[in-house]
């Protein structure tokens, strides 16, 4: 009991020079400064370049902090492949749940780096029209799963007929 009670005073003390001090600082004031004005911006969430603009994060998302945003012009990333619209995340919505990450096709077809991340994608640099055109194998299970929630389901399309082994698909 003397133990306990040695603890909390001891967590309380510390506390209160932490509220009072601000003791035990993890910012410089320069950074403090920075945020009080306004001036801090954050890191993109979403990695625009290589993104298919598929709106799989969008509709995985349970929040609906995912929205699409439509672009100035459209973009043609592969042959038949048109990027029109690319996702926003609202930061107020988002629990962090990673859905947006983990359906997106890129990460989860192609084990290739998420273009979508609630906190930051850092820097995803490959070619997304590549990655899509190489034949990859995936079991058919996990294509109709990622499928349902991606608007745009030409980069799942076939190659030919049925998924035989060692075609895969496109």
């Amino acid at each position: 009991m003397k133990n306990i009670l040695r603890i909390m005073l001891e967590g309380s003390y510390t506390n209160l020079k932490r509220i009072l001090f601000a003791a035990d600082r993890v910012t410089d004031m320069e950074l403090r400064r920075r945020i009080l004005e306004g001036k801090v911006q954050p890191e993109p969430k979403v990695a625009e370049v290589p993104c298919i603009g598929c709106a799989g994060c969008s509709n995985a998302c349970p929040t609906g902090a995912v929205e699409m945003k439509d672009l100035d012009e459209p973009v043609e990333i592969a042959e038949g492949l048109v990027k029109t619209q690319i996702p926003v995340i609202n930061s107020e919505k988002c629990v962090h749940c990673y859905y947006c990450h983990d359906f997106c096709p890129l990460y989860a077809l192609f084990g290739q780096p998420g273009t979508i991340h609630p906190n930051d994608v850092g820097e995803v640099e490959f070619d997304a029209g590549e990655v899509i055109q190489k034949p990859v194998k995936i079991s058919e299970d996990k294509i109709k799963f990622i499928a349902q929630f991606l608007a745009d389901r030409s980069i799942i399309e076939r190659k030919n007929s049925p998924l035989e082994a060692g075609k895969g698909f496109r």
